[in-house]
């Protein structure tokens, strides 16, 4: 099942709508590094909102998608991670520690319009 990515300023936004399977996985990563581009996008959050279960796969995706943006310039807030599927993550020693979480989309909006900005105001390294 594709996963909607919707614009919003600078911004991307892909919906989680429902358990994903390994090439959902795959599919969401190269989408959005496409629309990254496309949309020369400052930010991207992903919502996960309803997943009532991550496996591992799911997780390492998440992660790579954030370490993919970063590298593209954009920066990415994972949020809506429910409590249930923040206890197992934790059990099974799955981390995020690398990757900025939300407790909603709007705290997730906030969070990546402050570091956006802080950003902007930064001096060139070099």
């Amino acid at each position: 099942m594709a996963v909607p990515i919707l614009k919003q300023g600078v911004f991307l936004i892909a919906s989680v709508q429902a358990a994903m399977t390994d090439g959902d996985a795959v599919t969401l990563q190269d989408d959005l590094m496409a629309q990254v581009g496309r949309y020369r996008a400052k930010g991207v959050i992903v919502d996960v909102t309803m997943l009532d279960v991550m496996d591992s796969f799911a997780a390492r995706s998440f992660r790579t998608i954030a370490h993919m943006t970063r590298l593209r310039g954009a920066e990415t807030v994972l949020v809506g991670i429910q409590p249930d599927v923040a206890f197992s993550m934790v059990q099974l020693g799955m981390t995020m520690e690398d990757v900025l979480t939300a407790l909603d989309l709007e705290e997730g909006l906030e969070l990546l319009t402050h570091r956006t900005a802080t950003t902007a105001l930064e001096p060139p390294v070099g």
